[in-house]
């Protein structure tokens, strides 16, 4: 998988071996697979817990499917850092769906991080034989992922329930001609 690339960011494949180092707590590792610092609390327990909810095991066993897409979103120029990722939930079912998530840490908010790299891992995701949509949900009180899956022009198409967290919306991209 290539790096992508945006105005302001690089988007760096996420492998197994950065994903073993996060989850070892390996923050020198991280940055030397990155090619990028680290910001002082990222990747952070709750974001580990939530982004590597499957086991390693199951990851090791397939991580062409487990991180297809995945990337993490790093700052270029002299400001050079980590500053979030975008993931996809594995590879697009049999339906051709891709579902996008996206996390830009604390310090880096509101500065069109989260917006600028999905677009460019969507337009990615939809130039992929065989997909012909993205989704995304959030819940309808986060306003600021909300934001960016308005100005990535998706529309709603319904809603789901999350096991956890209850109801989400769910918003989706369709390739050209789909």
């Amino acid at each position: 998988m290539s790096v992508l690339l945006t105005d302001r960011l690089e988007l760096w494949p996420i492998t197994l071996p950065l994903v073993e180092a996060v989850m070892r707590g390996d923050r020198e590792e991280v940055e030397r697979l990155a090619n990028a610092p680290l910001p002082a609390a990222w990747p952070g327990r709750a974001l580990i817990e939530r982004a590597f909810a499957i086991s390693l095991e199951d990851l090791r066993a397939d991580p062409e499917t487990r991180l297809w897409g995945d990337r993490l979103m790093i700052l270029k120029g002299e400001s050079r850092r980590v500053v979030g990722s975008v993931i996809f939930h594995g590879r697009p079912g049999a339906d051709g769906i891709a579902e996008v998530g996206y996390g830009v840490e604390d310090d880096s908010q509101g500065l069109g991080y989260a917006t600028e790299a999905v677009r460019a891992s969507v337009r990615w995701a939809l130039s992929q034989p065989g997909v012909r949509a993205v989704h995304a949900a959030t819940f309808d009180w986060h306003k600021a992922s909300l934001r960016v899956i308005e100005k990535c022009e998706m529309v709603q198409v319904g809603t789901r329930e999350h096991e956890v967290l209850g109801e989400v919306l769910v918003f989706e991209i369709r390739a050209p001609g789909a």
